[in-house]
Parts: structure tokens; sequence; C-alpha cells
């Protein structure tokens, strides 16, 4: 058998570089599946692959909760926001009752003032018209008395007295 067909450059094959570094290259992949390092990658990368599917298992979990969680809020801020019309709504009617009430209290207390004013229109009044009755008859005895004493005699002066008397003790009992 002859090496001339496998050499290379001049070199026999056995002699390269190249044969020397595929030799340790090639045992130590021998070596390592030997020891079973393929299965332990194999593995290592199962686990890492197992790993990285509970995660994303977990991250979906987590987004179906967040988005739970969401519409949770939203549904809770659509409540609140109702609630909150509810409240100025209530609000809005509460204040138009006081209006109400407010101009009816108004309407109420004029009335008692104008009611009040004529009354006290009425005793002035009636005040007023006693003064000038009161004044009316001051003045109508004074005026009779100067009458009596200018133009009456004594006697008649005397008698008129007496039945002046007469008239009083009458009303009086």
């Amino acid at each position: 058998m002859t090496f001339d067909l496998v050499m290379a450059g001049g070199k026999a094959w056995y002699l390269s570089s190249e044969f020397w570094v595929l030799v340790p290259l090639l045992l130590f992949f021998a070596l390592i599946a030997w020891k079973g390092a393929f299965k332990a990658m194999g593995s290592a990368l199962d686990s890492r692959s197992d790993a990285i599917r509970d995660e994303l298992d977990e991250a979906r979990r987590l987004r179906e909760e967040a988005q739970a969680l969401l519409a949770s809020y939203q549904r809770k801020q659509a409540e609140a926001e109702a609630q909150a019309e509810e409240i100025v709504d209530q609000a809005r009617r509460d204040a138009e009752a006081m209006a109400v009430r407010a101009r009816t209290d108004l309407k109420e207390r004029l009335q008692r003032r104008a009611a009040q004013a004529e009354a006290k229109i009425a005793s002035a009044e009636a005040q007023a018209l006693a003064e000038v009755k009161s004044r009316a008859a001051d003045l109508a005895v004074d005026t009779a008395e100067t009458l009596i004493r200018t133009e009456m005699a004594a006697a008649d002066r005397t008698r008129f007295f007496k039945d002046g008397l007469d008239q009083i003790s009458g009303s009086l009992r």
C-alpha cells in the first residue's frame, strides 16, 4: 500500500499539524461523550427550556390577572363616575328645592311684614284718630267753658253744672 495519494504538500498525512490538532479534538469529544457531557448539556438545555416555559406561563397568568384587575378598576371607576353624577344631580335637586323653599319663606316673611306694617299703620291711624278726637273734645270743652262763662247767666251755669254731674254719676253706676 502506498501513501503517495494521501500526502499533502509533500508531507505524509500523519506528519501534518492539522492531523495532530484533529486527533486531540476527537479524543476530547469522545471523552466528553463518554462522561455524559452531551446528556448534561441536553438536560441543562431542557431544564432551561422548562424554566423559560414556566416563566412564560407565569407571565401569561400575571398578564391575565393584570387585565382582570384593570377591568375591575375600570368598572370601579365607571361606578364612581356614576355615583359622582348621582351626587351632583342630588345636589342640584337639593339646591333647587332650597331655592323654592327660600322663595316661599321670603314671600311669607314679606307677607308677615306687610301685615305687621298694615297693623302698625292701622294702630297709628287709630291712635291719631283717638288723639284728634281727644283734642277735639278738649277744644269743645274749652270752647263750651268759654261760652258758658261769657254768655250764660250764673243760675244757668249752676243748673247746667248739676245736670252734668247727674249724667256723670249715672254713667259711672
